[in-house]
């Protein structure tokens, strides 16, 4: 019982702020989800991922190998998607990079925060950094059908990603005033992403509805497996170890459809991925943190 109640108390209000912004839409009132996604991506995230990199206890050692950790899995995890995608004979450009992506920044770093506090959270943004860094090169890259694999260089997330480990690796602080202001701005990105969350699952059509079950179904079966299994291999501590599976295990992120949307890919099929495999994740991820709690 205690256990139940624990995982509630950090999914809900995960949860709960995704479905403030589910009926904002609902009640029709407006949400400039554009302008709010630049905000979040551009400054709060950038902001709150420098923050925790360079206020983090973590050894400088353990975070390198959580790192690596993350790199090893998103390698295993889009082979794995790239396999499915092709034994299906299904559209690379449509589905490889929501099979391979997942929402660690709007579902995995509050949970991480909820779940294992200050310390989880420091593993979540190294995860997440990876992540983006990856989707926003090889993933822009398949989406798009080819082109230049490095626009990631001018995202503020990877400049905020690449300061914070300077100043970690060199034990460097901002003066107080700085860090004070730079940690305000990055609180606002948790809960600006989950309300955001909610609205784009709420503006989207869902499209191959059945398709979409038993693919975010085999996308999170191989996921943790895959998560496990690297988290294992690299002898990871208990947080880091739960960070990891978590992260890796989140569902289709919103970004995916986004780029299909963008880049003329099958946005409704993606849409459905992303609103099929949350609602998946409603149940998914709450036995996750039982197991690794």
């Amino acid at each position: 019982m205690n256990l139940i109640l624990t995982v509630s108390e950090i999914v809900a209000p995960v949860f709960l702020l995704a479905a403030v912004g589910f009926m904002w839409v609902q009640v029709g009132l407006e949400y400039r989800i554009k302008f709010v996604t630049q905000l979040a991506m551009s400054l709060s995230v950038p902001c709150l991922i420098f923050t925790s990199l360079m206020n983090t206890k973590i050894e400088p050692i353990t975070l390198s190998t959580v790192f690596l950790a993350a790199v090893v899995a998103y390698v295993l995890v889009t082979l794995s998607a790239f396999v499915l995608v092709r034994m299906c004979r299904f559209d690379i450009r449509t589905y490889l990079a929501p099979l391979a992506f997942g929402n660690t920044g709007n579902l995995g770093l509050p949970l991480a925060l909820f779940a294992f506090g200050e310390e989880g959270l420091g593993y979540a943004v190294v995860i997440f950094a990876v992540m983006g860094i990856y989707s926003f090169t090889f993933g822009v890259w398949v989406v798009s059908g080819g082109g230049s694999m490095f626009k990631a260089v001018k995202e503020p997330m990877v400049s905020a990603t690449l300061l914070g480990a300077l100043f970690l690796w060199q034990d460097w602080q901002t003066p107080l005033f700085l860090t004070n202001t730079l940690e305000l701005i990055g609180q606002i990105a948790i809960p600006v992403m989950l309300i955001t969350l909610g609205v784009a699952v709420a503006r989207m059509s869902p499209g191959k509805l059945n398709r979409a079950i038993w693919l975010s179904l085999t996308k999170a079966i191989f996921c943790i497996a895959i998560a496990c299994g690297v988290g294992l291999w690299f002898k990871l501590p208990p947080v880091a170890f739960g960070v990891l599976v978590v992260q890796v295990s989140t569902p289709v992120a919103v970004t995916s459809y986004m780029l299909a949307e963008k880049y003329g890919a099958d946005s409704d099929a993606v849409a459905g991925l992303v609103v099929v495999s949350t609602l998946i994740s409603v149940v998914i991820l709450p036995l996750i943190l039982a197991f690794v709690i």
